[in-house]
């Protein structure tokens, strides 16, 4: 059986592989924010640069996984929606930053896509 990855899979994998990319420019570049990353993903006292690294890592793994509908990279990119959905609702509520709701939305959207699609990391391959 040979269906294509759907556009939707294609769409979230690329924007994180784009994340990534621009996280290795803030590596190099003085960016300023008023939430930085490690404050983003619940770990305020983690050296911005190492988590940045770290983030770039993650985003790069999970997406080459998801992008080649593996199985590992479907589990991969639910734990990691539902852990940054809870983180950013957490410091929503702390922080009473729209920045944060943003996040918990996108999480959500991308979440609820991702079981929509479960098929599609089953053990048939599918092509790009």
């Amino acid at each position: 059986m040979d269906k294509k990855r759907p556009i939707g899979i294609t769409l979230i994998g690329y924007f994180y592989i784009l994340g990534a990319i621009a996280l290795i420019v803030t590596l190099f570049t003085n960016a300023t924010q008023q939430f930085g990353i490690a404050v983003r993903f619940g770990m305020p006292n983690v050296p911005e640069n190492i988590m940045r690294a770290s983030v770039v890592v993650v985003f790069l793994l999970m997406s080459y996984g998801y992008l080649r509908l593996q199985k590992w990279g479907y589990w991969f990119m639910i734990i990691y929606t539902v852990y940054f959905l809870v983180v950013s609702i957490c410091l929503s509520q702390q922080y009473k930053n729209q920045l944060f709701y943003g996040n918990a939305i996108f999480s959500i959207v991308v979440l609820i896509y991702t079981l929509s699609q479960r098929k599609y990391f089953s053990k048939v391959k599918f092509s790009s």
